[in-house]
């Protein structure tokens, strides 16, 4: 009965109150995963013993914690997509075994990051910027060693979210990820300020908190509600596989290749800082980094929200492509596009309006004025344009949810492997740290043209193939 009512809901209620219902609490549920890690800076960068050293170290390690949610995403926003079009075709079969193999996935692809993120860990660093001083190479090791012991947890907890979500149970989902980053919140400033472990602190409380999360996803896991595990549910099945991981492939690609790009950005802000009159000097040399790492963390809640209202529409967009309502997918890709135009401007006027207050939070009372400035620079320079940074990533994620995995691929790729990466590494050749700045904005602007025409294609193909609806938003 409960399975069926879920069902119904997918195929029968307001298309509007179908993406309040899932994509508000997997909102809070991104919001609350990514502020593991924002957390963690502001009291790392409010602790004066640790200040801008101590941020530029949790900007090198942060990338290395988004490759981590990659592999998180590929395997549970691909099986999520999947369980929603299997249940809407009526195959629930293909359903509870895709879970099982996704959570033998994920055990076996998390023990194998960690191992290499330990036996590598001087390399990684490097790679990623860590050698901007010596300072900043010992506290980013120090706080990377422990946020690798948490991998595994933090990979489970990460891909059974949207699991849980296709399950019909979004407010668990939401739940599971909010326990965690409470701990992480409560025990950071005693770990940093009561016990002074500074980077070792923040890290462990990190990992409790993604334990946390990783044992209520087990519990739920347990006495799911709409697709019911069994022992013949658990398995690698390779045909299985080959289905439901493309679907996560457009996830997946928009993390890992944005790791490629903060290590891009990382690294011209390790060489274009060193020929700054200013950053050039050892005192300053983390600089640079500390704040683009701040920067990008704020761009991290505003796209987390993007994120959310998308991905909280697979279940639905899933269920009703699957079931041949296209007539209720179109009424929601327009509800999402313009709910992703609102939030891509209201984080703009945030920025260029207020930068010296968000740099505040994140401890540049303690700073110099080169701090402050070049913060309120960036801050206005690399997200002048969220707007179309949100419409792409809803674009992104809306076309992955229909099953048109090779667009939202394609598009993801270009924007982040050939825009993101090569803008960010050919622009400060010829205008240095303003270059870095200005790759960003441009690089949305670039994809947004593209992404446009598979807007239109998308709305022809749903007015073509679908007569008028008797639904209402």
């Amino acid at each position: 009965m409960e399975q069926q009512q879920s069902i119904t809901l997918l195929e029968t209620e307001k298309v509007s109150k179908l993406m309040r219902m899932y994509a508000i609490p997997c909102i809070i549920s991104l919001l609350v995963a990514a502020l593991y890690n924002i957390v963690d800076q502001i009291f790392i960068a409010n602790a004066d013993y640790l200040g801008s050293y101590g941020n530029a170290a949790n900007t090198v390690v942060y990338p290395l914690t988004v490759l981590a949610v990659a592999v998180a995403v590929l395997i549970g926003d691909g099986c999520c997509a999947f369980v929603s079009i299997s249940l809407g075709h009526g195959r629930p079969e293909d359903a509870h075994r895709s879970i099982g193999n996704s959570i033998i996935l994920c055990i076996l692809t998390s023990v194998l990051i960690m191992l290499i993120y330990l036996l590598f860990a001087d390399q990684i660093l490097t790679i990623f910027g860590g050698r901007a001083n010596e300072e900043t190479f010992a506290l980013a090791k120090e706080y990377f060693f422990w946020i690798t012991v948490g991998i595994p947890f933090y990979i489970f907890g990460q891909a059974m979210n949207p699991i849980i979500r296709s399950d019909g149970s979004p407010r668990y989902a939401m739940a599971s990820t909010l326990v965690g980053t409470a701990a992480n919140i409560i025990l950071d400033p005693l770990f940093i300020y009561g016990f002074h472990w500074g980077m070792t602190g923040a890290a462990i409380a990190t990992v409790i908190g993604q334990i946390l999360t990783a044992v209520l996803s087990i519990v739920y896991l347990t006495r799911m509600k709409v697709v019911k595990l069994s022992r013949s549910s658990f398995g690698l099945f390779g045909g299985l596989m080959r289905r439901f991981l493309p679907l996560g492939i457009t996830s997946f690609l928009a993390q890992a290749s944005l790791v490629l790009s903060i290590a891009a950005i990382n690294s011209m802000c390790t060489k274009y800082g060193a020929m700054d009159p200013v950053f050039g000097q050892p005192e300053f040399a983390q600089i640079p980094l500390a704040v683009l790492g701040i920067v990008m963390k704020f761009f991290q809640i505003v796209i987390s929200i993007s994120i959310g209202m998308a991905a909280g529409c697979i279940p639905v967009v899933g269920y009703n492509v699957g079931a041949g309502h296209l007539d209720r997918t179109k009424q929601l890709f327009t509800c999402l596009l313009t709910c992703e135009a609102i939030l891509g401007l209201a984080g703009t006027l945030i920025v260029e309006l207020f930068p010296v207050q968000l740099i505040g939070i994140f401890g540049a009372a303690n700073e110099s004025a080169y701090y402050t400035e070049f913060a309120v620079k960036s801050f206005r320079i690399y997200l002048c344009l969220m707007i179309l940074a949100t419409l792409n990533k809803g674009t992104f994620i809306f076309l992955q949810a229909m099953g048109k995995a090779f667009a939202s691929t394609l598009i993801s790729l270009i924007r982040e492997m050939i825009f993101g990466v090569g803008l960010a590494l050919l622009l400060p050749i010829w205008f240095g740290l303003d270059g870095l700045l200005c790759s960003f904005p441009l690089a949305d602007t670039l994809t947004f043209l593209i992404a446009l025409g598979f807007i239109i294609k998308t709305y022809q193909e749903l007015n073509q193939k679908v007569p008028a609806s008797n639904f209402a938003l």
